[in-house]
């Protein structure tokens, strides 16, 4: 049930596929976890340099805000959702994702109680927060930092392991099979190992693309920033 509230909630088509909802959810969760900054160093294309550049910036991390824009595939419907706006992490299980198109809409929680507020229906939903918060993806600052415990990973093109844009790009497959999650792709920037580009597929290969810009790591967010307060007049619904 509350893996059900979390997928009606994202910028993804409220009529789209269950799975491809919560693949949002999870994905996202660890894409942004690992956007770290390390320290500058010479930019790397092995995949082991790239591995220790990625678990060193989850070492160092406690909070992050950044701006993103996503695009969410259904494969089946031949339909790309577009979708923008600013997300906010902190350790704890604590995130505020705050979508400003298509439709505002907020989704808030302090690692226990989950807020959904859809200004759209003057409504916001609450309850606990959900079992998608927890394991790899919802405890990336802690859990995550050993990648290859959670991961296979490879280097996407052994051969050319950058881009176009000279980012490193990383293909990694979970070890324990995930319902939202198949396959993700990373674009790393090689000094600063913050990601600028993942890519998600799930089972039924539909993918959410999403675009990372003025990422700010370890910035102090305030706790306040993870807990929401109904404006007057909105209806409280309990997630179901």
């Amino acid at each position: 049930m509350k893996r059900r509230a979390v997928a009606s909630v994202y910028r993804t088509g409220y009529s789209g596929a269950m799975q491809r909802h919560r693949l949002v959810l999870v994905a996202v969760l660890l894409v942004l976890g690992v956007a770290g900054r390390a320290a500058a160093q010479t930019p790397a294309t092995s995949l082991d340099d790239a591995v220790r550049g990625l678990e060193s910036a989850y070492g160092k991390m406690t909070d992050l805000k950044a701006e993103f824009d996503q695009t969410a595939f259904n494969k089946s419907l031949n339909q790309s959702i577009p979708a923008k706006g600013t997300v906010y992490l902190k350790k704890g299980g604590k995130l505020r994702w705050e979508y400003a198109d298509p439709t505002p809409q907020q989704i808030v929680s302090d690692g226990k109680t989950l807020w959904i507020y859809t200004p759209a229906l003057s409504q916001v939903n609450t309850g606990a927060a959900p079992e998608a918060l927890s394991g790899p993806a919802g405890s990336f600052l802690a859990g995550l930092g050993k990648v290859r415990e959670h991961f296979a990973v490879r280097l996407l093109n052994p051969a050319e392991p950058r881009d176009k844009d000279g980012n490193v790009v990383l293909d990694l497959t979970p070890k324990q099979p995930l319902p939202t999650m198949s396959r993700l792709i990373l674009s790393l920037e090689p000094r600063s190992w913050e990601v600028r580009k993942a890519v998600v597929y799930d089972q039924f290969e539909n993918t959410v693309t999403m675009l990372f810009r003025k990422t700010t790591v370890n910035g102090g967010l305030p706790d306040s920033l993870f807990t929401f307060v109904a404006p007057k007049g909105v209806a409280t619904v309990p997630l179901r």
